[in-house]
């Protein structure tokens, strides 16, 4: 089941990220700000969980600045036990049906170009995002940006 972030999830949604290992301690600060930010008020994020039997994974989406109908997904975090059970798909699919509904055109995720993110840039690929260009060195050296678009046109 997809459904709104409610603000019970927010211990879990950090620690899943503090599980998947992908963050140090000022991405997992980074998260919990930002979660704060969202419950504080009227926010124009988008965020949405897939939950089962056990919260299985989030997607964390904002506008783009400076544009107009461009989205960025930020995050995309999926339980390792659920991992190839279709849950990532289906977060991915609620926000493009999401932000079709509002009328935006389209989507943006950016990961790394390091052996251990390929996997997530096959996902991409999968869910219909075409490459459309790296950053060299962006993170660190050796490390590229990879950037990925989708149209959300009909």
């Amino acid at each position: 089941m997809i459904r709104d972030l409610a603000r019970d999830d927010r211990e879990r949604v950090v620690y899943l990220a503090r599980e998947l290992g992908m963050f140090d301690a000022e991405g997992l600060d980074l998260i919990d700000q930002t979660l704060s930010t969202h419950f504080q008020g009227e926010s124009n994020q988008l965020w949405l969980v897939s939950e089962g039997t056990e919260f299985e994974g989030v997607i964390y989406c904002i506008p783009e600045p400076m544009t107009q109908g461009t989205w960025n997904v930020q995050m995309l975090l999926v339980s390792p036990d659920s991992h190839g059970q279709g849950h990532g798909q289906a977060l991915m699919n609620a926000v493009i049906d999401a932000l079709k509904e509002k009328g935006q055109r389209l989507l943006i995720v950016e990961t790394s170009s390091l052996s251990e993110f390929q996997r997530a840039r096959d996902f991409y690929q999968k869910c219909g995002f075409t490459e459309e260009g790296r950053i060299m060195d962006f993170y660190k050296s050796g490390d590229d940006k990879v950037v990925f678009s989708k149209s959300l046109s009909c």
